[in-house]
């Protein structure tokens, strides 16, 4: 397949503008509306990469690699972003029987599988990194490392069909060692980590550890997710970008999170509840627009721009604009 080659330059702004999005993979009027909405601005921006948080294909993942719901909830929706989709896998795209368990790896390698046919569809295994370079070619810091993660085995609702996957299994050893490592060994000025599941969450799923009312040290409860955002990602990424809530929020980082900055950007298929049900401190949160954001990074600077859309008029509105400065050193 001829790809979307990844970004190798910052645009005539002198940053990377980034599209975010989040639980997009209904295949429905909002999908579509909220993807036209982007397309306009992606123009605008100078955008040349995306990202998608998760929940790519609903309700339960592919069927196959060759699953015709890739063009109905991927490809035609996003048709006019051309540019290649760094993916992360959700609960939805690791479902067997129960819609959402996220207890069916083997669904999550169709995913992975699926990369080698799609221009945009970017997903090389079912976590990995990339990095985006200062200038082309010159062994120069990057700009901005992501690491995309797979949270499912450690906030499945039901037990993994295969062992290797289940939440103290060699994947997730290996998936640690290695988010640990690469994490260590990144020069990038931003590092962000892409994970579906939330470590904090205003909205109703909660925050990693009690994720929807269950308790801790049950491994549904996404217990095992906050030891591993608070013992490897917190104090050494920037950003932990997240889905799985249906909603848009900019939290605030704080001593909990040692400097890390959640968000949470999954409203770009489905719509929240329209209520607050946490009080982690946020900068901007909206529990009930449909939307996404565009981030952009240089070497100085990281923003943050949130818009919601409205699904009728296929229209955007910037809602919220964060601007962090880099700090020497």
């Amino acid at each position: 397949t001829d790809r979307f080659p990844l970004p190798t330059a910052p645009n005539r702004a002198g940053e990377y503008a980034v599209l975010l999005t989040g639980d997009a993979g209904t295949g429905d009027e909002a999908q579509h509306a909220v993807a036209a909405a982007a397309r306009e601005v992606c123009r605008a921006e100078g955008v040349g990469l995306a990202v998608g948080l998760g929940d790519n294909i609903y309700e339960n993942g592919p069927e196959s690699a060759d699953d015709s719901e890739f063009r109905t909830k991927f490809e035609d929706p996003n048709s006019g972003l051309d540019m290649p989709w760094l993916m992360v896998l959700g609960n939805h795209d690791c479902s067997g029987l129960i819609p959402g368990s996220g207890g069916d790896p083997s669904r999550g390698d169709r995913e992975v599988a699926y990369a080698q046919a799609s221009r945009r569809w970017y997903m090389p295994s079912r976590y990995y990194n990339v990095a985006l370079p200062a200038r082309p070619g010159d062994g120069s810091d990057p700009v901005v490392e992501f690491f995309a993660i797979d949270t499912n085995p450690v906030s499945s609702y039901v037990a993994q069909l295969d062992p290797r996957y289940y939440w103290n299994g060699p994947y997730m050893r290996e998936q640690r060692a290695w988010l640990d490592g690469a994490l260590k060994a990144s020069r990038a000025r931003w590092k962000i980590v892409l994970g579906h599941h939330p470590y904090l969450n205003n909205g109703k799923h909660g925050s990693a550890g009690s994720y929807d009312g269950f308790v801790i040290g049950n491994y549904t409860s996404g217990i095992h997710l906050k030891e591993l955002y608070e013992e490897v990602v917190c104090g050494r990424a920037d950003l932990i970008l997240s889905g799985h809530d249906h909603t848009l929020q900019i939290l605030e980082p704080t001593a909990r999170t040692r400097g890390t900055r959640q968000i949470v950007c999954g409203a770009a298929g489905k719509a929240g509840d329209g209520k607050a049900h946490f009080r982690h401190p946020a900068t901007w949160q909206n529990f009930s627009d449909h939307g996404f954001m565009i981030l952009k990074v240089s070497g100085g600077a990281m923003t943050v721009e949130a818009y919601t859309v409205d699904v009728t008029t296929r229209t955007a509105r910037l809602a919220h604009r964060m601007r962090t400065t880099s700090q020497a050193g």
